[in-house]
């Protein structure tokens, strides 16, 4: 089950940062639409929260182990602050993101790509 679970996050990691490498303008902009028409949305930061504890407890049996602490307790640290976090701040921290260039969300979906790619290596996956 757990190793369902980072496929999941690999999955989610990897479609993320192809559509930041990709699509930037359009990924950012419907991000944007999506937060005027429902400020609520971001709670669902939370997520990432959930998902940072379960990659801090399944990871711990697979290689990059040290990497994946940090990546989690980032995750983790992020879903707080975007459930629970004061809404000036959310809102301020939020937008000052989605100000960014196109480049700069290009090489943060590389990032978001290679952790895909170390966490399935990570899973073995793809080795015979």
């Amino acid at each position: 089950m757990g190793m369902f679970v980072l496929f999941f996050i690999a999955g989610l990691w990897m479609a993320d940062g192809i559509a930041l490498i990709v699509a930037p303008e359009r990924m950012i902009a419907t991000l944007r639409q999506s937060i005027m028409v429902s400020p609520g949305f971001l709670k669902w930061g939370g997520l990432a929260g959930l998902l940072g504890l379960v990659l801090l407890v399944i990871a711990q049996e697979i290689a990059y182990q040290p990497l994946w602490v940090v990546v989690g307790i980032s995750m983790v640290a992020k879903g707080i602050f975007l459930y629970a976090g004061s809404d000036l701040w959310r809102l301020r921290i939020v937008k000052w993101c989605l100000e960014r260039e196109p480049v700069d969300y290009r090489i943060w979906g590389l990032g978001l790509c290679t952790l895909s790619i170390l966490l399935l290596d990570a899973m073995n996956w793809g080795r015979d």
